[in-house]
């Protein structure tokens, strides 16, 4: 603070010595023209050291560029770089974007639409012809599985009704069996009552 109370002071000094000097030029002072350059210099010299003690003093700039450098450096040196490589991607996928950006024109991007709704109805119908064809597929393969269990049935039922039948007509031979025997004491017993 006291550094800076004594450049005010000096520049003040400096400019109100600097009036002076060109008022008493002016008006023609009783100083010699060599005294009075000799003077000046001398003020100059004076006025450019506390012009550099008073930039140095207020103008930090030159410190502050420096730090912030440094800072910057630290930064990046921990980051590795990784902002910079980021916004370099980013960029790249600007410029890849604007390269592959559709034209203004409406007529061109109709027709550059109608290219693109003909080509979904062609990849949808291959899709839809895929799918059917994995189905049929699917299906023949069922089918077939389907088929061979159906034959096994089949042919489990055939042995089923053989076997009913069989039984049936051994139920029928004893009953006809019964039946003939029956008859036959029954027409003798007939027999016996005829005669």
């Amino acid at each position: 603070m006291l550094i800076i109370a004594f450049v005010a002071e000096t520049s003040y000094q400096l400019v109100s010595r600097l009036e002076e000097i060109s008022s008493s030029s002016v008006v023609g002072g009783g100083q010699s023209k060599g005294t009075l350059t000799a003077e000046l210099k001398v003020m100059d010299k004076i006025a450019k050291d506390v012009g550099d003690v008073q930039s140095r003093l207020l103008d930090h700039r030159p410190v502050i560029n420096a730090e912030i450098r440094y800072f910057v450096r630290e930064f990046e040196e921990k980051r590795g770089y990784r902002e910079s490589r980021l916004l370099e991607n980013i960029s790249k996928s600007v410029l890849e974007a604007n390269q592959q950006m559709p034209p203004a024109n409406s007529g061109d991007m109709n027709q550059q639409l109608s290219e693109v709704i003909k080509r979904l109805a062609a990849a949808h119908h291959m899709a839809e012809r895929v799918q059917q064809r994995e189905l049929e597929a699917q299906q023949g393969t069922q089918l077939k599985a389907n088929m061979e269990q159906l034959k096994e049935d089949w042919a489990e039922f055939l042995k089923e009704q053989q076997r009913l039948k069989e039984e049936v007509d051994e139920e029928h031979a004893r009953a006809v069996g019964q039946l003939s025997t029956k008859y036959s004491e029954k027409k003798k017993e007939l027999a016996k009552f005829t005669l």
